[in-house]
Parts: structure tokens; sequence; C-alpha cells
């Protein structure tokens, strides 16, 4: 453990964010959002919002360009089939959600833009809505984009073994539930934020963002330009936690400065499972089903991939000869959902030992000794991945969590409770993969340079986002080239995609 390389300047005021770059005279973008959860936008009013003093310029969603981007943080693929999903435009017509963006006014100051926006008057044409993953499924359910019938944005399936003939077994036990988890937001300190001006022919952005490289590439594809003419300047983040793994307003940003002559612009700012698992009178695993469905809301963003993501867990951690799964991203009338701390696994991992929970207690076994039997094993290799677990490492940390908390005492003592008020303890197991291999190949790369004093300056595309990232990477620099300590490597913290070698966050 050492003291991390940025803390001085964070914890004194020193470290400059987006916002303490701002120059002084950037303009203010205030969005106007719509007040409907699905319809279309007939007509904006805006005569009264221009005569507003300090407002500079009004723009609807009947100006922007006709070009569908995503927005999710994804490595680009040649192959049309492993593309992000373009569903959105810079401001919608088409609204799909209570609070979708349909119009921006950009005025001198903060006062000025908030007062424009709400002199603003939109007409609308209202659709039903639908927000229940299961009602927006159905036949007859409104539709939010014509590409996904049924709402359903993409479904895909595991099987492995045959699940229909292994639940015909005589003696199985069956134990089924459903297990629901809550919308939530990441909350860091630090809001998403971004301003943006031309120079040279260029747009530069300075944006709070995980993924510097992947939002010059969509910048450009929103725009209609070519990528090498888009700079996005990454300084350092007041957290991220997946939520600035998206394109968020860097596009609309950079588009707004294209409409008022290049000058700065500044924008400031569920899933649900179904389980049935069949067991032997031993308790081994026979079969197990899963249906997986993630509310995404009103557009991809993400996607698909952090709930086919969930349901691949499954068949892992506790492994079954015999699985059926199906993971289903599903569209409705609420904001869009995208990547957050565990990328689908917390979810995963809550409704999957929920449900062995519950096994454990169908068959009068303690949930330790249950995990014991049915966690995954030394030497299990994943079909897909082809990942191996070398260790028996599931059972060996279960066994120090129990040591360290006293669990096996504890569960005897607390079980003479009685009364409506009693004490608990529990235990839960956790899988976790990182990157998309082999589904696409993610890409990192670095530049180090030798100072004359004998100490090393490295530049890396990957964010600090208050991991710890970049006091990691001066350590493992010194312990490679051979530096006394990891102070004599000074990591470049902020990225800007003309100088910082590519990465992919």
């Amino acid at each position: 453990s050492e003291v991390r390389v940025d803390a001085f300047d964070k914890v004194t005021g020193r470290t400059k964010y987006y916002e303490d770059r701002m120059p002084g005279d950037a303009l203010y973008v205030r969005i106007k959002h719509s007040t409907i959860a699905h319809g279309f936008v007939k007509n904006i009013d805006t005569s009264c919002a221009e005569k507003i003093p300090g407002v500079v310029k009004v723009l609807t969603c009947f100006d922007v360009p006709d070009i569908p981007f995503p927005t999710a943080g994804h490595p680009w693929s040649m192959d049309p089939g492993h593309q992000d999903v373009k569903d959105r435009l810079l401001l919608n017509r088409h609204v799909r959600y209570y609070g979708d963006d349909v119009a921006v006014v950009i005025a001198e100051n903060e006062v000025a833009a908030n007062q424009g926006v709400r002199a603003l008057k939109v007409e609308y044409e209202e659709l039903p809505f639908v927000l229940d993953v299961q009602e927006a499924m159905k036949d007859g359910a409104p539709q939010l984009h014509d590409s996904c019938p049924n709402n359903i944005l993409k479904h895909t399936s595991i099987q492995k073994g045959n699940y229909a003939e292994a639940i015909k077994e005589p003696g199985l036990i069956k134990v089924e539930g459903w297990y629901e988890t809550p919308t939530v937001q990441h909350c860091h300190i630090e809001n998403h934020g971004c301003f943006a001006y031309e120079e040279n022919g260029r747009i530069t952005v300075v944006a709070s963002t995980q993924i510097p490289h992947i939002i010059r590439r969509v910048v450009g594809q929103a725009l209609g330009r070519p990528w090498a003419d888009i700079r996005i300047v990454k300084p350092y983040i007041g957290g991220g936690f997946g939520n600035k793994q998206d394109a968020l307003y860097e596009p609309l940003c950079a588009w707004c400065c294209t409409q008022v002559g290049g000058r700065c612009v500044r924008i400031d700012c569920a899933r649900e499972e179904t389980f049935v698992t069949w067991l032997h009178k031993d308790g081994t695993l026979a079969a197990r089903k899963v249906e997986c469905f993630s509310n995404q809301g009103a557009y991809a963003s993400h996607g698909h991939s952090i709930v086919a993501k969930a349901m691949g867990s499954f068949p892992q951690i506790y492994p079954c000869n015999n699985f059926e799964g199906d993971a289903y991203t599903v569209l409705t009338n609420r904001p869009a959902a995208g990547a957050m701390r565990g990328y689908g696994m917390p979810q995963a991992s809550f409704a999957d030992d929920s449900n062995i929970d519950e096994c454990a207690r169908t068959l009068g076994m303690d949930p330790m000794d249950y995990r014991d039997k049915v966690i995954m094993p030394k030497g299990f290799v994943d079909g897909f991945s082809k990942n191996e677990n070398y260790y028996d490492s599931f059972r060996m940390c279960l066994e120090k969590g129990a040591e360290a908390i006293d669990y096996r005492r504890k569960v005897q003592e607390y079980a003479k409770d009685t009364g409506p008020v009693r004490r608990g303890i529990g235990l839960a197991a956790f899988w976790y993969n990182t990157a998309v291999y082999p589904i696409s190949l993610e890409t990192s790369s670095n530049r180090m340079l030798l100072n004359l004093d004998g100490t090393v300056t490295m530049q890396c595309g990957e964010t600090e986002i208050g991991q710890g990232a970049d006091t990691a990477y001066s350590q493992m620099t010194a312990e490679v080239i051979g530096l006394k300590s990891y102070r004599d490597v000074h990591v470049v913290s902020c990225q800007d995609t003309d100088i910082t070698p590519t990465g992919l966050g």
C-alpha cells in the first residue's frame, strides 16, 4: 500500500477538473426536456425565448442532422453485426421517455439560458407509453423503435446439456422464484459536464469522460465529420463508475459549438430475473433455467451486452450440466440504462445467490455447506471464453470469510433469537470476468519517455476515475523498468486524443 500519486493535489484542491479549465467567456447551453413519456414533437415556438436578452441561439429537434449514432463505450468493429445500435439523434422529435432532449437554448449567461428554456412552447402528439418489461414485450404494446418488434432490442440464449430431458427424472426437487433489482444512479461527486470550441477547422471537446478515444469516434459519427476533425481532452474526473462510459452530452455540445461560429459552449449537467432450479435429492444441481429481462429504457446505450454478460455468469459460478438461459433487453418509455459498477454482475449475483439460498433452505442445509457442494470447482473450464479456474479459490475465500466473521458460531447463536426483531448473518459468492473477448478485441497502449534525470514519464489511454489506476501504473512501470521508487514515474493523468496513445476505457 502506497500513498496515491494524485492524493496531495486532490485533498488540497489543486487538481483541475473540466470546470476549472473552462474559459470565462463560454456560452451556456441549457436543454429543453420533454414533459411526456412517449410521442412526437409537432411544433416548438421559439419566439419568446429568442427575445430574452442574452440568448444567442435556439436550436430544436427540427434543426439537427438526421444522423443516428450510438453512445456505448465499446470498441469499434468493422463488422456491422458487432457495432453498437445507432438509435440517437442530437435532439429527438420522437420522444421516448419523460425528459428526452427536444431543444437547446444557447446564451451568454446561465440565467438567460434557463429563462430561454422556460419560454419555449412545445406542442406534442402524445402516444401510449409502457414502463414494464413484461408488458412491453406483448403484442399491441406501444412500440419505441421500428427496428425492434415487441420492443425487444436483442435476445440471446445459452444451452448446455438437455434441460428438457433432465427435468423428467423422477424425484427431483423444484426451487424457483422471481428476483428484481431497483433502478439506481451512480451519484459520483462530479456531475457529467463538458465544453467545446473550434480551432483551425477542428472541434476540441473537454469532457469528464472515462473513454476519450471512443468519444472522439462517437462525436465524429454524430456530426458526420471525419474522426480526425475531433479532439477530446479528458482532465481529472470526479468519479465515473460506468456512467461516463457512455457518450453523454459531448456530441450535442460539439454540434452546438458549430452552430455559433465555433465559440466555446458548455453543457453542465432493471433488471428482473426469473429462475427455476431442479435438484437431485442429494442437493446436486440436475438442471437450471434462467430468464433475464433488462429494462433498457428508451435507447440502446450499452444495450444487450450488460444483461447478456449477467446471464453468462449463471452457468459458471454454480456449474450445471443441463442449463438453459435466455436474456432479453427490452425497450420501455423510461430513461436509458447504461453501464454501472460491475456491469450486470451485482444484479445477477443477487438473483443467483438468493436462489442458491432457497435451494439450501429447501434441503435443510447450511447455506455455506451447500455452496461448498455446488460452487465452481478447481479445473472448471468455460466453454465460451475458454477461461479456466486454476485454484479452488471460491471455497478458499468462503472459508476465510466465514472465519473472519465468526460465521458458524453466530449462525447457532442467532438461531435462538425470538420475537419481531432478530439478528441474522449471511454469505454470498461473486463471479466476474473482465473484458469482452472473444466477442470483440479490446486494445490499450502506453508511451514511456526517459527523462534526463533518469525518471520516466508515462502516458496511458486508460483513465483514472478514482480507482487508483495512475498509482498502479506508476508502481508497475517502476517494477518492470527497475526504478527504485514508483515516485520516479510521472504519470500524465489527463488524456488528449491528439497526444495520448489509444485506450478503450
